[in-house]
C-alpha cells in the first residue's frame, strides 16, 4: 500500500479488525519511511446487477441514484441519515443475495417501496406515486388505505 503522505510503498499493518457489521476490514498502517500513520478499508469486490430498465436498456446498478431517489422521497422529513444508510445496505445485500446479472426496474423499485413503508410512510406514499404515476387521487386513498390497514 502506497502511503499517501510520501507515496513510499513500503509500509506496514499495525492492527487489523472488521468494520461495518464485518463487510469490511479496518487496517491501520505505518510509513516506514515518514512514519505517519493511516487507516485504510479493504472490500471485497462484488459485482451487483444490471438493471433492466423499463424501455429494454441495461444499465449498471448506480448506488448514487438508489440514494438520491429515496432522500427525495425522504426529504424533510424526520428519518436519520444513519437508517437510510441502512435501508440502503440492505437493498445492496438483497440484490448480491440473489447473485442474478440482471434485474428488472420493478423489481429494485419494490424493494426500495419496502424499505420506505419501514422508514416513513409520508415517504413510501411520495415515491410510490411517482414510481406506480399515480393517476387520479383514489390511487393516493388505496394505498393509504393499505398502509393504515398495516
Amino acid at each position: 500500500m502506497r502511503c499517501p503522505f510520501c507515496t513510499a510503498q513500503d509500509t506496514r499493518v499495525l492492527d487489523s479488525r472488521l468494520a461495518n457489521e464485518g463487510d469490511q476490514v479496518r487496517r491501520r498502517r505505518e510509513c516506514n519511511v515518514c512514519k505517519e500513520r493511516f487507516t485504510t478499508y479493504e472490500v471485497a469486490e462484488l459485482t451487483l446487477p444490471r438493471i433492466i430498465k423499463r424501455d429494454g436498456i441495461r444499465e449498471p446498478f448506480e448506488e448514487n441514484k438508489l440514494r438520491s431517489g429515496m432522500l427525495k422521497a425522504l426529504e424533510k422529513r424526520p428519518v436519520v441519515s444513519d437508517d437510510i444508510e441502512a435501508a440502503i445496505h440492505r437493498i445492496k445485500k438483497e440484490l448480491l443475495a440473489k447473485g442474478e446479472r440482471e434485474i428488472p426496474a420493478q423489481e429494485l423499485g419494490e424493494k426500495v417501496m419496502k424499505e420506505l413503508s419501514l422508514l416513513d410512510h409520508v415517504a413510501f406514499v411520495r415515491f410510490a406515486s411517482v414510481y406506480r404515476s399515480f393517476q387520479d387521487v383514489s390511487e393516493f386513498t388505496d394505498i393509504i388505505e393499505h398502509l393504515q390497514k398495516k
